[in-house]
C-alpha cells in the first residue's frame, strides 16, 4: 500500500494510536478525517496537527454513525481507507465485580459497531479504483490477558470477523488488512489497564506506527508489532506466562 494520497477516517483518531496514525498519515501527504466522541480531545488532536479534518461520532451509536456516513459521502466522496481503531478496555473481576454495567458498550465499541461503519461505507469504497479497510485488533486476540477478558474476546472476534471480510472480499478492489498492536502506551483502559501490560512488552505509539506502517507499506495483510508477532505464533501457548503474577 502506498502511503501518500489517501483520504483516510480513522475512528477514535484523537488519542493514542489512532492519533499517532492520523499525524504521521497526514505528514505523508494523505487527506485524514478523525472521529471521535470527545470534543475537546478532537480540538486539541487537530490544534497538533490543523490539517486533521475532525467529526464528532459515537460509532456505538447507530444514528450518530449514519449521520458521519451521510456526512462523509456528500462531504469527502473519494474516501478509500477506513481504520477502524477505536476501542475501549475494562477489567472485569468474576470472582468479584465483573462491571456488567459497562459490558454491552465494550462489545458495541470493539466489535459491532465497526462491522456496521464497514458494511455502510462497502457502497461507497466499491466505487473507489482501490481501497483499504484496516480493522485493528490486538496481539491479546491470540493469547488473552485474563484480567480484561471481554476486550480480549472482542479482538478475538475482530480478528475472525476480518478473515472472513478478506476471504469475501477478495475478488473486489478492497484489500482487507488487521493490524495487530502489542501493549502500547496510550490512555486505553483510562488507568485501569491489565496488570500484564506493566512490562518492558509496551511500546510508545510513535515507535508502533513507524513499525506499522511500514508494514502496511510492503503490503502485509496481518501487520504484526513487537509481542503480537510472538502471540499470533504462539497463541495459547502464552497463556500461563502473560497471566503469571509471580
Amino acid at each position: 500500500m502506498k502511503l501518500t494520497g489517501h483520504t483516510i477516517l480513522i475512528t477514535g483518531g484523537a488519542t493514542g494510536i489512532g492519533f499517532a496514525l492520523a499525524s504521521r498519515l497526514s505528514s505523508e501527504g494523505n487527506q485524514v478525517i478523525i472521529c471521535g466522541r470527545s470534543e475537546t480531545a478532537l480540538r486539541k488532536a487537530q490544534e497538533e496537527v490543523p490539517a486533521l479534518v475532525t467529526r464528532i461520532c459515537d460509532i456505538a451509536d447507530t444514528d450518530s454513525r449514519r449521520s458521519m456516513v451521510e456526512w462523509l459521502k456528500t462531504s469527502h466522496p473519494n474516501l478509500n481507507v477506513l481504520i477502524n481503531n477505536a476501542g475501549v478496555q475494562n477489567r472485569r473481576d468474576f470472582n468479584n465485580d465483573p462491571a456488567i454495567d459497562t459490558l454491552d458498550q465494550e462489545v458495541a465499541i470493539n466489535v459491532t459497531a465497526p462491522i456496521h461503519l464497514i458494511a455502510e461505507l462497502l457502497p461507497a469504497l466499491k466505487q473507489q479504483q482501490q481501497a483499504f479497510i484496516v480493522n485493528v485488533s490486538s496481539g491479546l486476540a491470540f493469547s488473552p490477558m485474563a484480567d480484561v477478558p471481554v476486550y480480549c474476546a472482542t479482538k478475538a472476534a475482530i480478528h475472525s470477523f476480518t478473515l472472513s471480510l478478506r476471504h469475501q472480499l477478495k475478488s473486489t478492489a478492497i484489500r482487507v488488512v488487521e493490524m495487530a498492536p502489542p501493549i502500547v502506551d496510550t490512555g486505553l483502559g483510562g488507568g485501569t489497564r491489565s496488570e500484564g501490560t506493566a512490562s518492558r512488552m509496551m511500546v510508545s505509539p510513535e515507535d508502533f506506527v513507524t513499525e506499522a506502517l511500514a508494514q502496511l507499506e510492503a503490503n502485509k495483510d496481518e501487520v504484526l508489532v513487537g509481542i503480537s508477532a510472538q502471540t499470533r505464533q504462539l497463541g495459547e501457548a502464552l497463556f500461563e506466562r502473560m497471566n503469571s503474577r509471580s
